[in-house]
């Protein structure tokens, strides 16, 4: 299925949002959002990916 990931177009085989992560060697340690609403670490799994959604992925940086 094709989606949008952090802004470019990517073709992915993960049905759900935790799989996606898991598909793309992401760390569980981020924030997540799809389709601009937010999904908790919790419910990752029980989110569906459907073709054309817009995944965004943030993880925390370190530095100062």
């Amino acid at each position: 299925m094709k989606i949008i990931l952090n802004g470019e177009p990517r073709e992915v085989s993960a049905q759900t949002l935790a799989a996606l992560l898991d598909e793309c060697g992401l760390s569980r340690r981020v924030a997540t959002a799809v389709n601009e609403r937010f999904v908790s670490a919790d419910a990752r799994g029980t989110v569906d990916l459907q073709d054309g959604d817009r995944v965004e992925v943030l993880g925390a940086m370190q530095g100062g």
